[in-house]
């Protein structure tokens, strides 16, 4: 671990060591600043990785493994006898990833001479030649902390809502259903957004009887609607059941059976009665949101306010209202995605050393990693249609790619969304294998300004599921060959 001593003379404290803030702090390092690092846990990479992005993929790529063993390696001529879980080892294999990341992260900061101080960061003052925070351990006194700029990054918490009561055993959130260490009969999902769709598939690969409820009328609200359809129907034909256009008006461990959650439905819209339909699961999670990580952090102190959202305003330089502190990631407006925050630190760092940068909301990718996997970047066909931009759309189908028929992954597409006028990309969506890597070609395409033809121009290998993307592109002017 990094220094813990005072820090009075920093160029740069960061508040919060998750995907933005360690970013923010190297690159500050990098580029010169002397930098000290707050973070209240032990380990450092934050949500995203000790509960968040990392471990659950690591549990959805062992799930797969555990899936494909037993239902799809047959097709290929590989016969195995009976498959067994081992879901200890799972969850073992699931912390080793973490810890070897996290140590990676702690190497890092001493490579750079960054000063880590364990405890949480809380405004005293703020003044035009910089702020005084205080830093709070886990125990013992506040260390009196003295910067020219002050960046936070607090990242997100779980967001709370009426009803749902939270135990963080029956009923709980990713992070207790990252550590489940038996298999729930039934499972009940709270949100079909990628958090519950990711969580439920892990658990419903693994044996449990998975239903989603969503007040939305579809899954993962935000994703293209009509690739969010196509993820639905091979959803549940992989065993999730959806229910949607529903209103949970309670969660909770049912009193009558502790072992057991019950989750009432608000009654049907027009119903007299005061309640709804009763379900009831071994297990409930909660997975309807994010909110930002700002109580705690003495804003009042400095001059600054959350809007109703918990949110920091900040300007296109991540500046707040107050000079000295700047803002990245989930506390400020946008996505709350770790490759934004680590976008926004980057950018943010550079400013601070009075360099050009500029981060491209408008290309930043969101990818849901379930099998096959969801990925998009750019406007929705809807975000088109509701805001009257003429647009010409190109589809192909992933089973028309040879990649994809070798592999026996053939669901799936990929859809490409150009101007009608001047062809300039505005939006790609995949739903298919591999889509969190095959996103990259598209946002690229789309950050440097390129044209549905510019991307089909260019020369793919063969046999690639890339290819697919080309076709696509292609297809926007009635081009596609192998469609």
């Amino acid at each position: 671990m990094s220094s813990t001593g005072p820090v009075q003379d920093s160029d740069l404290l960061v508040i919060g060591a998750g995907p933005g803030g360690y970013v923010a702090a190297i690159r500050a390092a990098q580029l010169g600043m002397k930098v000290a690092l707050v973070e209240k846990e032990e380990q450092l990479g934050g949500t995203c990785l000790r509960v968040g992005c990392i471990p659950s993929k690591a549990l959805l790529e062992s799930s797969e493994k555990y899936a494909e063993a037993r239902h799809d390696l047959a097709q290929h001529g590989v016969k195995v006898g009976a498959v067994e879980l081992d879901l200890t080892a799972m969850l073992k294999r699931k912390e080793s990833v973490v810890k070897g990341l996290a140590t990676g992260i702690d190497a890092l900061m001493k490579k750079h001479r960054i000063t880590r101080l364990r405890g949480t960061g809380r405004f005293v003052a703020a003044r035009a030649d910089g702020v005084t925070v205080a830093v709070e351990p886990p125990s013992g006194a506040a260390t009196m902390v003295h910067a020219r700029k002050a960046l936070i990054a607090t990242g997100s918490k779980v967001a709370r809502f009426p009803g749902l009561e939270i135990d963080g055993d029956v009923v709980g959130t990713s992070t207790e259903a990252l550590a489940w260490t038996a298999v729930p009969k039934r499972l009940i999902v709270i949100g079909a957004g990628a958090i519950g769709l990711e969580m439920g598939s892990v658990w419903a690969r693994l044996g449990s009887e998975v239903t989603v409820l969503e007040l939305q009328e579809r899954i993962l609200p935000g994703m293209d609607g009509e690739i969010a359809a196509d993820a639905k129907k091979i959803l549940e034909r992989q065993g999730l059941r959806f229910r949607l256009g529903v209103k949970v008006k309670r969660a909770a461990r049912d009193p009558a059976n502790p072992a057991q959650a019950v989750v009432e439905l608000a009654a049907p819209e027009g119903s007299a009665a005061s309640g709804g339909e009763l379900l009831r699961a071994e297990r409930v999670l909660v997975a309807i949101g994010r909110a930002p990580c700002t109580d705690g952090l003495g804003l009042d102190a400095v001059g600054l306010a959350t809007d109703r959202r918990g949110r920091i305003e900040v300007d296109a330089r991540f500046t707040t209202k107050v000079a000295s502190i700047h803002a990245i990631g989930d506390v400020i407006a946008g996505p709350m995605l770790a490759h934004k925050a680590e976008e926004e630190g980057v950018a943010c760092a550079e400013l601070l050393a009075g360099r050009h940068a500029h981060v491209n909301h408008d290309t930043i990718p969101a990818v849901v990693y379930t099998t096959p996997e969801v990925a998009g970047v750019g406007k929705t066909e809807e975000e088109l249609v509701a805001a009257k931009v003429p647009y010409r759309k190109g589809v192909f189908q992933f089973r028309g790619n040879g990649r994809a028929r070798a592999a026996a992954t053939i669901e799936g597409r990929v859809k490409v969304l150009a101007h009608g006028e001047t062809d300039r990309l505005l939006g790609v969506h995949l739903f298919g294998p591999h889509a969190s890597e095959l996103i990259a070609e598209a946002a690229v395409a789309m950050n440097f300004h390129a044209s549905a033809e510019d991307l089909a121009r260019c020369c793919h290998a063969h046999p690639t599921l890339s290819e697919a993307i080309k076709e696509a592109a292609l297809a926007v002017s009635g081009s596609a060959i192998h469609a």
